[in-house]
């Protein structure tokens, strides 16, 4: 996997480029985030930098929470290691962090990368980048068939009595006679949203350093205010600029196409 960052979403807008095309893009705040933790192949048997995001108040931090990031932090637990001989892994000496989130790497992080450093959206992505985006889709309770599948519904006849809204039957759902369990991935009523959703393959459209902004082109998933992490994306079957041009000047020669009808 490759390093990202934390950030929250604040919402769509769009914006212009040179050539006076406009593009709908949604606008993160993303980072600075401190480097909290670095796990290593000898001490913890795998790779991963752990990086946290928006400092959390020192009055609402449990004591654990100050610990792990304060390098003066007295407590009885850690004076007892320090008699013991265990080392006392490096500090970021930073306010408590509100999100933490630890990236796996497939090999050692960069000599820059260390902790206490704070990495900032223009250090980790470039524009035109592309990017996978993870954040949790807004929740919309517990509902019906219709609205969380898109079902349409059963016949609204006057002999069909009070079916109008129902899933329908659920007959073929039965696998294995006589388990009493249905087919997995039946699509019934339950709750809707409230899971984590990941869109891949995202444009990065701009960079603000200044004000921490990433503008990706397309929507996210979450309300305004929600928190998201963004990464490289891991898909290999990028599209390339000349395959995306085709794709739009094929799709622009397809409008307009009169069908005639068979009398």
């Amino acid at each position: 996997m490759a390093l990202g960052l934390l950030g929250t979403k604040v919402g769509m807008t769009q914006i212009f480029d040179g050539a006076g095309k406009m593009a709908p893009v949604t606008v993160i705040e993303l980072g600075p985030c401190p480097v909290l933790q670095i796990r290593t192949q000898e001490r913890d048997k795998y790779h991963a930098v752990q990086l946290g995001f928006k400092d959390k108040p020192r009055r609402k931090a449990i004591r654990a929470e100050r610990g792990h990031v304060a390098a003066e932090f007295v407590s009885k637990r850690r004076e007892g290691m320090k008699q013991a001989g265990v080392q006392i892994l490096e500090k970021a000496d930073c306010e408590p962090q509100r999100y933490i989130q630890e990236f796996r790497l497939d090999a050692p992080p960069p000599a820059d990368i260390k902790v206490g450093a704070i990495l900032t959206a223009d250090q980790i992505f470039k524009e035109g980048q592309h990017i996978d985006v993870i954040g949790t889709s807004k929740g919309r309770g517990y509902a019906g068939v219709m609205k969380r599948h898109n079902f349409q519904g059963m016949p609204a006849a006057h002999g069909a009595k009070k079916v109008h809204r129902q899933a329908g039957s659920t007959a073929s759902m039965a696998s294995n006679r006589g388990s009493g369990r249905p087919k997995k991935g039946h699509k019934a009523a339950g709750q809707y949203g409230n899971a984590q959703v990941t869109i891949r393959n995202l444009d990065v459209v701009k960079i603000d350093k200044e004000n921490n902004l990433l503008l990706v082109r397309g929507a996210i998933p979450g309300p305004n205010g929600g928190l998201v992490v963004v990464r490289p994306t891991n898909k290999k079957d990028i599209p390339t600029d000349e395959a995306r041009a085709a794709a739009e000047k094929a799709k622009k020669k397809g409008k307009g196409v009169k069908v005639e009808k068979k009398k």
